[in-house]
């Protein structure tokens, strides 16, 4: 068996590998194609598509039924940094230590480069050979109602109407169950529905997954306080500028690692209830809760 981190090394190549070809098959305007690929190519951990496959594995099915699916749910969350580091949005200049892509192609090209991963992500699901039909309706319904208004855009609009407020910690969570973990859930339970997970162990998963959520957002914003900007690859302190409610802003940044540390175990708590082999996913449990500081 691999050890996590070779998981991770083999695996960010084949979804690597798959979202490259994925985008090459593509009959776009030369431009379009470059600006989506720039976005694609910019690094990153790739946490989502390795939960798809992660999930798989340790459901004891094989993580090459879940390429496609891993390099659609990436295609998403690639669309959502797109637009987030737009002018209107976030106004970003750097992410992952690269210009983002409107400095790069132009805001008009990078909201069309996210459109179109967005729409691409659909169609690799739908092309796939491996999925049977019934599979490819359920995975189609989890992520057009994770990454829309009832999940991560919903979230990603609350957020922008939290900002100059002061919000309660149930207010924050409720923005961030659906910006951040909405995403998240979805590349759990995608890989579940692949290995014909029961509704039962698809609503553990469920659980651990809101853990995950709540835990990567809590980092994020203990991050933007005291993360190193070179390191990260984007600026910090853009939450403090915003005037954004913050984990660390309402429980102190001390309350804020507390939190992030009982949201890890009771994730970790969840997947020991199930009868399934968790490494990779206790894995990236810990990488998820435990970025530099």
């Amino acid at each position: 068996m691999m050890t996590f981190e070779q998981f991770m090394e083999h695996y960010k190549q084949e979804i690597e590998h798959c979202m490259a070809q994925a985008i090459v098959a593509t009959d776009s305007e030369q431009k379009l194609e470059q600006s989506m690929i720039y976005s694609l190519e910019a690094g990153g951990k790739r946490i989502r598509p390795l939960l798809v496959l992660a999930t798989l594995v340790a459901f004891g099915s094989k993580p090459e039924l879940g390429y496609q699916t891993a390099a659609a749910m990436e295609m998403i969350h690639t669309y959502s940094l797109i637009h987030d580091d737009l002018p209107a949005m976030d106004n970003d200049d750097y992410r992952r230590g690269k210009l983002t892509n409107h400095k790069v192609y132009g805001d008009a090209t990078a909201i069309l480069a996210g459109d179109a991963l967005l729409t691409k992500a659909f169609e690799l699901i739908v092309m796939d050979d491996h999925l049977a039909a019934t599979v490819k309706v359920e995975l189609i319904q989890l992520f057009a109602k994770s990454a829309g208004a009832d999940g991560m855009v919903g979230g990603q609009q609350a957020d922008i109407s939290g900002e100059n407020q002061t919000l309660t910690l149930e207010e924050l969570e409720s923005i961030h169950r659906r910006k951040t973990g909405a995403l998240l859930t979805a590349s759990v339970l995608s890989g579940a529905m692949i290995a014909g997970a029961s509704k039962q162990e698809q609503d553990i998963l469920r659980e651990f997954a809101h853990h995950i959520g709540i835990a990567f957002q809590i980092c994020d914003d203990i991050l933007d306080v005291i993360g190193d900007s070179e390191k990260m690859g984007k600026k910090t302190g853009s939450d403090i500028d915003l005037q954004k409610s913050t984990y660390p802003a309402l429980l102190s940044l001390e309350g804020a690692k507390k939190a992030l540390a009982e949201h890890t175990e009771k994730a970790e708590q969840a997947l020991a209830s199930l009868d399934i082999d968790a490494t990779y996913l206790l894995g990236l449990t810990e990488l998820i809760a435990v970025r530099e500081f």
